[in-house]
Parts: C-alpha cells; sequence; structure tokens
C-alpha cells in the first residue's frame, strides 16, 4: 500500500470516529434539553409560584440550560483536539475556557471567524451550529408557549 492511501485510510478513520461521537453527543443533549424542558414545565406548574417569577425561572433556566449544554461541546472539541481528531486554528491555549468561547460561537452560530476547525473536527463544528440554532428555536417556542399561559395572570 502506498503512503497516500495510508493516508486517506487514517483521514477516513478519524472523520468515522469524530463523525460517531458528535452523533452521541447530538443524541444526549438532545435528551438533555428535552429533559430539562420537562423539569421546567413542572416546575413552572406550582402554584405558589407567580407568573413573572414562574418567566423569570424559565429565562434564567434556560440560560443556564444552555451555558452547560455549551460546556459540553467545549469539553468535546478540547477531547477530540488533544486525542489528534482535529485542530482549532487561532485557539490561544488548551484552556477550557478558550474550548467553551470557541464552542458558544459556534453554538450560537455567531460564527467570528477567528478560531477555524481543521480536520475531523469541522464535522463537530458543523453538527452544534446546527442543534445549536434549534435549541435556542426550541428554547424560544417553549418560552414563548409559557409566557402566553402565564402572561394573562
Amino acid at each position: 500500500m502506498n503512503r497516500s492511501a495510508s493516508i486517506e485510510n487514517y483521514l477516513a478513520t478519524d472523520l468515522w470516529i469524530a463523525s460517531i461521537l458528535s452523533i452521541s453527543l447530538i443524541l444526549i443533549t438532545v435528551l438533555f434539553h428535552y429533559e430539562a424542558l420537562r423539569t421546567f414545565t413542572n416546575l413552572l406548574a406550582r402554584p405558589s409560584n407567580l407568573p413573572r417569577i414562574r418567566i423569570l425561572q424559565l429565562v434564567l433556566g434556560l440560560f443556564l440550560l444552555h451555558t452547560l449544554e455549551i460546556l459540553i461541546f467545549a469539553v468535546a472539541y478540547q477531547v477530540l483536539h488533544n486525542i489528534g481528531l482535529g485542530e482549532l486554528k487561532g485557539l490561544d491555549n488548551n484552556q477550557l475556557f478558550s474550548y467553551f468561547y470557541y464552542s458558544a460561537v459556534v453554538y450560537t452560530t455567531l460564527g467570528f471567524g477567528d478560531i477555524i476547525p481543521l480536520g475531523p473536527l469541522k464535522i463537530l463544528t458543523a453538527m452544534e451550529g446546527l442543534i445549536g440554532l434549534g435549541f435556542i428555536t426550541w428554547s424560544a417556542s417553549f418560552t414563548f408557549l409559557e409566557m402566553q399561559r402565564y402572561w394573562q395572570d
């Protein structure tokens, strides 16, 4: 086998590993997001809370939920980067905060462009952007429905 074919097989294996890990992470975060919204529904249904307090709790809870999801992806970037499945060009250091920053930019689909994914990390980046957009819109729809329910009170 020549060197070029060996490199292509190596890259194909890395892409499969990154793809499987990315899909697994998406499934885990979707279940996490769903369960968190179910929990918020149960907490908001308690009659002891005033409607404004309920909405405030929901918004703060969603902020924490999105922050945790961004953190989950940040850890995944750090792990994939450290095991050699791609690179984040422009990343200042190997500290979790830098990965958190990159993950937040991707999750919110801001896309500043100061950090560029190379290699198999592109797969996780693309999937996080897509699922982050989905989670944000899902949360916005959920908030709208809850506000509609309690705003009249």
